[in-house]
């Protein structure tokens, strides 16, 4: 295994349409993992969510998270993120998430449609701050 460097993991969580696997506790204590789709906004990861959905709720009652993103394919690979978001509802910036979102994950040419499904009222803006990143490359060499 190969420790990734600050250039490599940007470049990781860049290519391609991985998604993020995002850990949270529900109310009861009991952990959820959900997909998300997500691009990096400097050293930040941002990705939405419905308010009311799962995530949403854990994610207004507690903001620690933990994100896993990986490479399905020999000889793997991961990043695995630890930190704390922040929400924002503001419209603007909400919609142009959604669409630079929607334009990684189903193309530039579907972009708008997705940032207009996506950067709706009832929608959050989250950004997760890491404070601790693992990641390894060539896991099975």
């Amino acid at each position: 295994m190969i420790e990734m460097t600050p250039e490599q993991i940007r470049s990781f969580l860049s290519t391609g349409t991985r998604t993020g696997k995002l850990a949270v506790v529900r109310k009861d204590g009991r952990p959820l993992v959900t997909p998300v789709w997500f691009v990096l906004d400097e050293d930040d990861v941002v990705f939405t969510t419905y308010e009311t959905s799962g995530k949403g709720r854990a994610l207004r009652r507690d903001g620690r998270v933990s994100m896993v993103v990986d490479e399905e394919q020999p000889p793997y690979a991961f990043v695995l993120l630890d930190g704390e978001v922040t929400i924002s509802e503001e419209p603007d910036e909400l919609l142009r998430w959604a669409t630079v979102i929607g334009a990684r994950y189903m193309g530039p040419d579907r972009a708008e449609e997705y940032g207009k499904r996506n950067g709706v009222p009832g929608e959050l803006l989250v950004r997760l701050r890491p404070s601790r990143i693992v990641a390894m490359a060539g896991v099975a060499d």
